[in-house]
């Protein structure tokens, strides 16, 4: 059994939970007998396929921004891609994300297409009228001979927005792809404070930031020895520096653009992870605190509760009462906060790519 994954997430993201999925399945499926596999890449700047054993591409560039460059990424791949296409030596299709180009290549063979979360259609406002994500998803989920969703939550959605026979619908959960990293390197030149909240991944509307930012301002304006550290995300543009500053909390707020070792010591160093999203598919960084020994703090939303199970403590993300108040009775009870750790260890055990990959590959299988 030969599956073709195409190069679309790979030219789109450099890190990402999407790009991060379809590269631990292939990692997983390198190891495996019985499964070959085709990753269609000319030009990739993606941070976790960067081993080579897994795809023949060019590192084109890597550090250099220009206008322009995603475009010549992107024509040069889809090249790459429709040509494998034509040449029909596969048995399923997998593409890594939701332009349809692809649909007048495949000819007869099947596609299974991955839904890893319903946030362009539950947050319509938050995107354009011309919503180009949202169109073609309907049409490729309409197509697919099967339809992976990455929780039961996302299942549910998929069912309920887009009117999808539940029994084409599979639930396959995602992993954990961090390791506990107690020491930092050397080389860094991070500022750890001793005592901070972390918060993980991009800052748009969806994610609470801001929301979250203004609920705890109370807590950092007592607490001057308390930060916030943000991994990940773009660094903060004029207008935060300015609201930051206003409120007195400046000084408080860091952010960092790191690699999965930083994040780990991040993670393991933290005395919590907040997670104040308004909505998620999965949820990989609950699956991160819980490996790197953070306790976790999240929404009471989508599908947070089913992937951190009783081994949260869970807030109102639309309440900054009960943001600020959950916050403060983590950060005043030790107790409670090793607590979670030993729960986020056991409820980690439910979650690992292997288990991802097995039943992916079982999918595979039951529609030759």
């Amino acid at each position: 059994m030969k599956i073709l994954y195409d190069h679309q997430i790979f030219t789109e993201q450099k890190y990402g939970g999407i790009s991060r999925y379809f590269y631990e399945l292939i990692r997983e499926f390198h190891q495996q007998k019985n499964i070959d596999f085709d990753v269609s890449l000319f030009l990739s700047n993606n941070y976790y396929i960067s081993d080579k054993e897994y795809a023949d591409y060019i590192n084109f560039l890597p550090n250099t921004k220009f206008k322009g460059k995603w475009r010549i990424y992107n024509t040069f791949n889809k090249i790459k891609t429709i040509n494998l296409l034509k040449k029909n030596e596969f048995d399923v299709f997998h593409p890594t994300y939701y332009d349809p180009y692809f649909l007048k290549y495949i000819g007869n063979k099947p596609y299974v297409l991955t839904i890893h979360d319903m946030i362009h259609e539950k947050f319509s406002d938050m995107f354009s009228l011309n919503d180009t994500v949202r169109r073609n998803k309907k049409l490729l989920v309409e197509k697919a001979i099967k339809i992976i969703a990455i929780s039961e939550n996302t299942k549910k959605d998929l069912i309920d927005l887009l009117k999808v026979d539940e029994n084409k619908i599979e639930v396959i959960y995602h992993g954990n792809s961090l390791a506990f990293n107690k020491d930092i390197s050397e080389s860094s030149n991070m500022y750890i404070p001793e005592k901070y909240i972390l918060f993980v991944g991009e800052r748009r509307i969806y994610k609470n930031f801001d929301f979250f930012i203004e609920s705890v301002t109370p807590i950092l304006t007592k607490n001057k020895d308390l930060f916030i550290v943000c991994a990940g995300g773009l660094e903060f543009n004029k207008k935060d520096l300015e609201k930051f500053s206003q409120a007195g909390i400046l000084n408080q707020i860091i952010q960092y653009n790191i690699d999965d070792n930083s994040l780990a010591y991040l993670y393991n160093n933290a005395l919590m992870f907040i997670f104040p999203s308004l909505y998620e598919g999965f949820g990989i960084p609950i699956l991160e605190a819980f490996a790197c020994d953070c306790p976790v703090l999240c929404s009471n939303t989508s599908s947070l509760p089913e992937v951190a199970g009783d081994a949260a403590l869970y807030f109102d993300p639309y309440s900054m009462e009960s943001i600020k108040n959950t916050v403060e009775y983590a950060l005043s009870n030790k107790k409670v906060r090793e607590d979670l750790i030993v729960k986020g260890q056991d409820r980690l055990k439910k979650f690992n790519w292997n288990k991802t990959a097995y039943l992916t590959k079982k999918l595979y299988e039951s529609i030759l």
